[in-house]
Formats: structure tokens, sequence, C-alpha cells
């Protein structure tokens, strides 16, 4: 029978994305064969990330820097706002070295079934970002889902008198995709969003 602390930190690390019960055994074991290498620093890292990092004030992106280091880089197209529902999003772009501008997270999608209306969005401080005069243009980079399509669907309405460009990302066949195995309202999208060689 395993001590109360051992179960307590299963329990603990099961609750973390893509980790069950059994992947958080495997992973305490490990770091219980040599706790001073494998999990005092990870114990610490955690504090100290638990103590520093804070959503940034400016796009919403959590960093141990206030303004983030996205936003205080000069290097940046500073004209150009990807919006992004939260920073796991943002996070994949900055991995993709897809975006060079800066960015605004949401912290969520409007949701009539989760009760999510624009109240509950950073649709406001977007609103002030804007009204600086600075932004040329906008991409809604969210999800192709109905909860996405109507957020984007609210975010351009509000948009729309700013005299700022609102652009999407495509939808429609990924890199490496064949057509036969798509579904078809890929297939429509693609279709649809198709552009000149």
């Amino acid at each position: 029978m395993r001590h109360d602390a051992i179960e307590h930190l299963v329990g603990l690390l099961s609750k973390l994305p893509g980790l069950g019960r059994r992947s958080a055994r495997r992973a305490v074991l490990r770091m219980l064969q040599d706790p001073p290498t494998r999990m005092l620093p990870l114990a610490e890292a955690l504090t100290a990330a638990a103590s520093a990092v804070r959503p940034c004030q400016l796009c919403g992106n959590l960093d141990s820097t206030n303004p983030c280091r996205v936003c205080s880089d000069p290097a940046r197209d500073q004209d150009v706002i990807c919006i992004v529902e939260g920073v796991a999003e943002l996070w994949a772009l900055e991995r993709a070295h897809a975006h060079h501008g800066l960015y605004h997270v949401l912290g969520g999608l409007l949701s009539a079934l989760g009760g999510t209306g624009p109240a509950d969005l950073s649709i406001q401080p977007l609103m002030a970002r804007l009204a600086e005069g600075k932004v040329r243009e906008v991409i809604l980079a969210l999800p192709a889902t109905v909860d996405g399509a109507a957020t984007a669907h609210v975010l351009a309405e509000r948009l729309a008198g700013t005299g700022v460009q609102i652009t999407r990302l495509a939808q429609g066949v990924p890199i490496g995709g064949a057509l036969d195995v798509l579904d078809d309202g890929t297939l429509a999208a693609a279709l649809k969003s198709r552009r000149a060689i």
C-alpha cells in the first residue's frame, strides 16, 4: 500500500491535461527514484513560476514580465493584432513562428450552452487598444467551431466601425491532407477560400 503523500501527488498530477492516473503514477515513481535531481528542481520551478508568472496587462499572455516579452518586443509589427481564444493558441502560433505582430487573448469563446457572453470575454480591453489608432489589421485566429464562428461574428460587428482591416485564418485542406479523407465541411471551406495562383 502506498503512502498518503504519494497518492496525493498522483492525484494532483492526474488532474493535468494529458495525464491520467496511470501516467501520473509513472511520473511520480520516476521522480521518487531520484528526488534531488528530479523532484526538488521541479518543486522549485513550480514555486518560482507560481509567484512570478502573471497575465500581461496588454494582451493577456502569461509571462514573468509585464508587459510580456511579445508586447515589449520592438521588432514585432505593432500595427497587427492576432486575436486568439486563449494562451495555448498564442503559444502555438509563436511555436510555429507564423505571426510577427501582437496578440490579444479573449479568455474564451462565446457559448450559449456554456453561458459565456460578450461581457465574459476580454473585448473591452481590445476596443481600448484599437481606439489608440495604431492598429491597421486584426486577425481573427479563432477555431472553426460553432462557438468560434459566433465569436468571430460578434467581434467583426464590433470592429466594423473602427476602420481596422479584419481578416481571419484560412480554412480548408491541411498541408499533407488527402481530399478523400477530409470531412465535407473542410472541403467546402477549402473551395470557398480558394485563391489565384
